[in-house]
């Protein structure tokens, strides 16, 4: 997974965290709704542009350069971040459609496990309860050493988990207690995590194979080696065992971090929508700011594969290899 940044009073004079700061959409508050403080984006680098300069005259900026080989479509590189390689457009509106679905509706279901697995234990069917109005209602009551502010420190057994279920409405037996109800549509605004395949312990910062799981959906696994092949070395097939799905509310980022709990790091990372910006080993670097896009793939291998990097998007999807051996 990832070790974030500590942002404390020496990461604030960073070159990466001045970045940070710089393109982070600010609001300014007014009667009727938030507006948007106008951002300088003159110096991002747009990946869109270049594909479109380089299919009509073969020119590219530089810095730029386009990786040689049989994918079908051009793939540009970062010359000063060997590794890092950016796919434009790889995924058609219809497929884009159909992993935003799946990360709603098939990617947080048990035993898979999300954010909420602390607080409420397994929850089935979450989207579609959000959809139908419902509410999650408290069966037994929290354990007296359980947090109900712990979203990281994950429950590891969900035998001994308080038991929370959907209802359509509320009984008289529940009444209006909100500590002992949640509506499905508030957990759905509320999801930031789900994790796919070999589950993650947050608490521990590793994987852990004696959590339940199942294997990360065929689709996904073909769709990964297909896009992850210009970044595999000759003759190999990128082989997903792991894979963490984002979710960011409006305004929310995810801050400068490091892919660093996989084992063999000598294997690419996979994003759909995913990495903005990426830097250096250090947060002394100075970051490369870009645009991300719906349908957009980023490979991170190879030196790449060490360098920092924060998250801005609505949904992002991370797929791991080799993570245990």
């Amino acid at each position: 997974m990832y070790r974030s940044d500590v942002i404390g009073e020496e990461s604030e004079r960073t070159a990466f965290r001045k970045a940070e700061k710089k393109y982070k959409i600010y609001y300014d508050n007014t009667k009727k709704k938030k507006i948007a403080r106008p951002v300088d984006l003159s110096e991002v680098v747009d990946f869109k542009s270049i594909l479109e300069r380089y299919n009509c005259n073969g020119e590219l900026m530089g810095g730029v350069s386009v990786l040689k080989c049989d994918f079908g479509r051009p793939i540009f590189c970062l010359e000063s971040r060997p590794g890092f390689y950016f796919i434009p457009g790889a995924l058609s509106v219809e497929e884009q459609c159909q992993w935003i679905r799946e990360s709603l509706t098939s990617f947080p279901q048990p035993p898979d496990r999300t954010n909420h697995n602390a607080i409420y234990g397994s929850i089935e069917d979450l989207f579609v309860s959000a959809k139908e109005g419902k509410v999650l209602v408290l069966e037994e009551r929290l354990p007296d050493n359980v947090s109900s502010e712990s979203e990281i420190n994950v429950i590891q057994s969900d035998t001994s988990a308080p038991q929370w279920k959907f209802v359509e409405e509320l009984g008289e037996s529940h009444g209006r207690d909100a500590s002992k109800s949640v509506p499905a549509s508030v957990l759905l605004r509320k999801l930031r995590w789900s994790t796919l395949g070999l589950q993650f312990d947050w608490s521990k910062r590793s994987y852990n194979v004696s959590l339940p799981h199942k294997k990360i959906p065929d689709a996904l696994c073909q769709l990964a080696k297909r896009m992850a092949a210009p970044a595999m070395p000759c003759g190999e097939e990128f082989q997903p065992e792991a894979a963490i799905v984002n979710y960011f509310g409006l305004g929310d980022m995810l801050g400068g971090h490091l892919d660093d709990m996989e084992k063999d790091w000598s294997k690419p990372i996979f994003g759909l929508q995913s990495y903005f910006p990426p830097r250096g080993k250090s947060r002394e670097h100075a970051p490369i700011a870009m645009f991300l896009r719906s349908g957009d793939v980023v490979l991170m291998a190879g030196e790449a594969r060490e360098c920092f990097h924060d998250k801005q998007l609505p949904i992002s999807v991370d797929l791991r290899a080799n993570a245990l051996i």
